[in-house]
């Protein structure tokens, strides 16, 4: 198979594309490395069966030209991170809608099947717990522009599947749930990375909120393990999927976990919203999948426990200081 994936010089992009070629698959990655980089995929660039484009997606002829050459699309761009998202909220919709319009418009001409990565932001307020994929979505009002990233991703979704219904378009849907690895940039927010950079260099380690709230947080390598079966299931096409695991740990008890495994002498320091984020920033409390679904659908389970997670990251980090280039 040939692939495309789209924002795959980001994190879990180039993770994909390490399993796609060792599958055999042919991979091109199309990214304009607004959040991506470079260094993702550049032990990849002499393989002969991958090939990158620098570019943005709103490009037709360019991105109607590589969506020819594919069998299949996953569409990983996408604005990311809950920092990039609360300060440019004008960038996070465009990004993801329009991005999301023209590649399903374009697809649907080629006949090409798309898998879209949507996320667990989109349950929202939700109490439901765990967070079945025929559940409610739960928003915050159009003020606060928290939200404005989970709308636009709900958005894709509704289009992802109006293609299938409509236009006979394949699309598969997922939503990850806190995908953390090596690669991983604490640039726009992500929690582990920023807790095992701060904690590695003797830094105070940084809790928003009162640090209660708690996350389920899954291995990349698991992530696109799941990916890849749902991409060729049948029973995933015009259906949406949750990946995540559901070892569940409070912001608080995870920064305990990083300064222990790092043997760190950090202080743990609790930063209101307000000062993190914006005035009035509303957070979930919790956010736990249900994973019946995809079990039932490809026999998925999250492999990786949370310690081993943290020990990938850690190590990861701490390779990235003994070698910055």
């Amino acid at each position: 198979m040939n692939y495309l994936i789209t924002g795959g010089a980001g994190f879990v992009g180039s993770h994909l594309a390490d399993t796609l070629l060792a599958q055999g698959h042919r991979v091109t990655v199309l990214d304009d490395l607004s959040t991506g980089s470079m260094s993702n995929i550049a032990h990849l660039r002499e393989h002969p069966r991958f090939r990158y484009v620098i570019e943005n997606m709103l490009n037709p002829p360019l991105l109607a030209e590589l969506v020819d050459e594919a069998d299949a699309v996953f569409h990983l761009a996408a604005a990311v991170g809950v920092k990039l998202i609360v300060e440019s909220p004008v960038r996070t919709l465009e990004t993801n809608i329009r991005c999301t319009e023209l590649l399903l418009a374009v697809a649907a001409k080629k006949g090409r099947k798309v898998l879209l990565t949507s996320t667990s932001e989109v349950y929202g307020k939700s109490t439901a717990i765990p967070f079945r994929e025929d559940g409610d979505l739960v928003m915050g009002c159009t003020t606060r522009g928290r939200w404005s990233y989970a709308c636009s991703k709900a958005i894709d979704e509704f289009l992802a599947i109006a293609y299938w219904r409509e236009k006979q378009l394949p699309t598969v849907v997922v939503r990850l749930f806190n995908t953390v690895g090596p690669r991983q940039t604490g640039r726009y927010g992500m929690v582990i990375p920023n807790f095992v950079r701060q904690a590695l260099a003797g830094e105070p380690i940084t809790v928003y909120g009162d640090g209660r709230q708690s996350r389920c947080f899954t291995h990349v390598s698991d992530s696109v393990r799941a990916l890849a079966g749902l991409m060729e299931a049948e029973a995933a096409v015009g259906e949406v999927h949750n990946i995540g695991s559901t070892q569940e740990i409070s912001i608080l008890g995870l920064a305990e976990r990083v300064r222990e495994m790092t043997e760190s002498k950090s202080e743990i320091v609790y930063v209101p919203y307000a000062v993190a984020y914006e005035e009035n920033f509303e957070d979930m409390p919790r956010r736990v999948p249900c994973l019946d679904k995809i079990r039932r659908t490809i026999g998925w389970e999250p492999e990786v426990n949370l310690d081993e997670i943290l020990d990938s990251v850690i190590q990861f980090r701490q390779s990235r200081m003994l070698n910055p280039a």
